[in-house]
C-alpha cells in the first residue's frame, strides 16, 4: 500500500474534523430526518430530501478522512535534526533573485496545501525544485510563466 506524507497538524486537524463530523453533524442529521418524517409524505418533503442529501456528502467526507488517514506517513518534522537540508514539513523562505521579493513557504501533503498561508503540496513545481536543496542554494523554478531563480536564504524545522 502506497503511503501519502502528511504533517502532525495536517493528521491533527483531520483528526478534529472526524470528531466533528461523527459527534455532532451525524446526530443532528439524524434528528433532522426523523423530524422530516413525522411531516408525512416523504415524496414531496424537501426538508427530508435535503437532510438525506446532507447524510450523504457527511458520510463520504468521513470515508474520505478515514481513508486518508489510513494511508498517511505522519512526518513530525520538529523530530527531526535540523542540517539545513529541505525536506518533507520544512519551512522554507526563499529570496527571488530577481525582484529581491521574499518568500516563505511550508512544505506538506496535497490535502494539507494552502496557498493563503503558505503551504505548498510536495508535488508541485517549487516544491519538488526544492526538496533536497540546502541553505544557501541557488534554485531553479520551472513554472507555467516561466522560470524563476530563487536562493534560500532560512530552512526551519517548525
Amino acid at each position: 500500500m502506497i503511503k501519502f506524507p502528511m504533517t502532525l497538524a495536517g493528521e491533527q486537524a483531520l483528526k478534529i474534523e472526524l470528531e466533528r463530523l461523527e459527534r455532532i453533524e451525524r446526530p443532528r442529521i439524524v434528528a433532522a430526518i426523523s423530524e422530516a418524517r413525522a411531516h408525512g409524505d416523504l415524496k414531496e418533503n424537501a426538508e427530508y430530501h435535503a437532510a438525506k442529501e446532507q447524510q450523504g456528502l457527511v458520510e463520504a467526507r468521513v470515508r474520505d478522512i478515514k481513508e486518508k488517514l489510513s494511508n498517511a506517513q505522519i512526518i513530525d518534522i520538529t523530530a527531526i535534526k535540523n542540517d539545513g537540508q529541505i525536506v518533507f514539513g520544512a519551512t522554507v523562505t526563499l529570496l527571488n533573485i530577481e525582484t529581491e521579493e521574499e518568500v516563505t513557504y511550508q512544505i506538506v501533503g496535497q490535502d494539507e496545501a494552502d496557498l493563503k498561508h503558505n503551504k505548498i503540496s510536495i508535488s508541485s513545481p517549487i516544491a519538488r525544485a526544492l526538496i533536497g536543496k540546502s541553505l544557501d542554494s541557488e534554485v531553479e523554478v520551472k513554472t507555467p510563466g516561466g522560470v524563476v531563480y530563487y536562493e534560500v536564504i532560512k530552512v526551519e524545522y517548525v
